[in-house]
């Protein structure tokens, strides 16, 4: 049986650290933090958050693990709903990144937040 994607996130969520894109943006001021938007580019380039970078869910792990080699560094994924990012959130903790965070606010928040 196929495991609808609402389910999946349910189940995975409370693994998981979320928070406001104004944490998120006090945090990474203070650690250094990656901010990354795990959109597709053309949603990324319609409404970018100054400062993030964008690496596409489908190839995240990979593209990562090449530009971050730091498994300790503080990683902050957002998207456009928090769906794509909480599952990002997941491969990148099982690929074996320590501290992945989701925002959990929309990606308009975020540029606003960021920008």
């Amino acid at each position: 049986m196929l495991t609808p994607i609402p389910a999946l996130i349910k189940v995975i969520t409370p693994n998981q650290r979320h928070l406001s894109a104004e944490q998120a943006k006090q945090e990474i001021s203070e650690n250094n933090g990656l901010l990354i938007d795990v959109r597709e580019p053309s949603e990324h380039k319609q409404n970018p958050a100054f400062s993030a970078i964008n690496i596409p869910r489908g190839v995240l792990e990979m593209k990562l693990m090449e530009m971050e080699k730091d498994p300790t560094r503080a990683i902050y994924l957002h998207c456009l709903s928090g769906a794509r990012a909480t599952l990002s959130a997941e491969a990148l903790t099982r690929v074996g990144y320590k501290n992945v965070n989701v925002i959990t606010c929309n990606a308009n928040t975020v540029t606003e937040t960021f920008n």
